[in-house]
């Protein structure tokens, strides 16, 4: 069993900046991936970012290009998503998952495991 655990949410000006961790435990995570979700009020979940725990490659949604960036720490099982430049479009609830390396894991597709979210606010 995998559980995954966010945190680092809250409310930030535009522009400003926002560091969220999960840290995952459970299981070993060869062959695994995680990625990053956002659920605004009124809207589907959307995918945002996924990283592979063994290689590091990173996909991105183009709305988040260069101002979000995913990372790992192996050592903690702790995955990161550092959001700089925060728009108010970017407010939602956050989402960690995790899964399988599968087709279709960067585009967010195969995602077993899901955290149980944390609040981003952006104020303009």
């Amino acid at each position: 069993q995998v559980q995954l655990v966010e945190s680092g949410g809250g409310l930030v000006q535009a522009g400003g900046s926002l560091r969220l961790s999960c840290a995952a435990s459970g299981r070993t995570f060869s062959g695994y991936v995680m990625g990053w979700f956002r659920q605004a009020p009124g809207k589907e979940r959307e995918f945002v970012a996924a990283i592979s725990w063994s290689s590091g490659v990173t996909f991105y949604t183009d709305s988040v290009k260069g101002r979000f960036t995913m990372s790992r720490d192996n050592a903690k099982k702790t995955v990161y998503l550092q959001m700089n430049s925060l728009k108010p479009e970017d407010t939602a609830v956050y989402y960690c998952a995790g899964g399988p390396t599968t087709v279709g894991w960067g585009r967010g597709y195969g995602y077993d495991y899901w955290g149980q979210g944390t609040q981003v606010t952006v104020s303009s």
